[in-house]
């Protein structure tokens, strides 16, 4: 296999061409500037800014993070500087990368996803929109996005008719069923939909009788969750015949070929860039040798190929 031609990465997510199909995830990679001197950014598939809200956030009380096993538990609390800031501070940078840059965006009500996608649909620099429906509405009575099909389809019925971008809806893992709310998000007009967001988690100091983070619940990344997230994006997959993203505990490229396996597109790399800041590079690089061991010309061909 030594003399083999190359396999084509080569993918195209709601009509934006990835290099390949390894995205940084929102959370995990700022807003991409600051890593342009450790990594390349126009050699990744693609990256996803940190959260974006209406109005600057100052985030949750210490200790945010803490170490699990096999895994991590943070509570940032979406820490961010807001829209306008970023458009004026952070988006120049990215407009100059060929790397397609997504942003993710939250609320607290329909009018704030709105918001956010209308001071972002006036500048350039930016590809598609990912949506953070993992956030309680306070219109009804703090009821989660997420977790309700009409409290999901209202706010992607409302952010697709704002956003003239493509847009892909982050959904979250702490639900009864997944495709009823894949479904929802489909049927609402997203272009695409990704999973998983965190896991609800609790670490306890045993010596104090107090939680390890200042919020009390965080949520649960990285290996740990890998086998239920594989679960979830196949079962997503099946619901819909739009693209699915997957994450979900991703640190290598066999890793990322598993879930491509299970029905997801593209994926996307959060946790294992904390103790890596080069995984998505790295990952993407070990799946292009996955593919070239297993004789495969083209990642495309092992996307939805899992037999139950």
């Amino acid at each position: 296999m030594s003399g083999a031609r190359e396999p084509s990465l080569d993918t195209s997510l709601c009509g934006i061409r990835l290099r390949n199909p390894v995205i940084a995830a929102s959370g995990t990679f700022a807003y991409g500037v600051e890593f342009e001197r450790i990594v390349d950014l126009n050699a990744l598939g693609g990256f996803v800014v940190k959260g974006l809200s209406r109005e600057p956030r100052a985030g949750n009380a210490p200790p945010r993070v803490q170490e699990a096993h096999t895994g991590m538990i943070n509570s940032i609390g979406l820490q961010n500087i807001g829209v306008c800031a970023f458009v004026r501070d952070k988006l120049p940078a990215l407009a100059r990368l060929s790397t397609p840059v997504f942003a993710n965006i939250f609320g607290e009500t329909c009018e704030d996803y709105v918001e956010v996608i209308r001071v972002l649909e006036e500048h350039g620099g930016i590809a598609g929109y990912e949506l953070n429906v993992s956030c309680p509405n306070t219109e009804r009575g703090g009821m989660y996005f997420s977790s309700d099909p009409a409290l999901l389809a209202e706010v992607v019925t409302t952010a697709r008719r704002a956003a003239h971008r493509p847009l892909i809806v982050k959904l979250s893992p702490n639900v009864a069923a997944i495709e009823p709310l894949a479904k929802a998000a489909e049927d609402s007009g997203a272009d695409a939909i990704s999973l998983v967001n965190t896991f609800v988690a609790l670490a306890i100091d045993a010596h104090t009788r107090r939680a390890r983070v200042g919020a009390g619940f965080g949520g649960l990344s990285g290996p740990a969750i890998k086998p239920i997230a594989l679960r979830l994006v196949y079962q997503a997959a099946q619901a819909v015949r739009i693209p699915v993203v997957g994450m979900g505990g991703i640190s290598s490229g066999v890793d990322a070929a598993e879930f491509l396996i299970a029905g997801a597109s593209a994926v996307e790399v959060g946790t294992a860039t904390f103790w890596d800041p080069q995984a998505p590079l790295r990952i993407a690089r070990e799946l292009g040798g996955f593919l070239k061991r297993e004789a495969i010309a083209d990642v495309a061909r092992i996307v939805g190929t899992l037999e139950l």
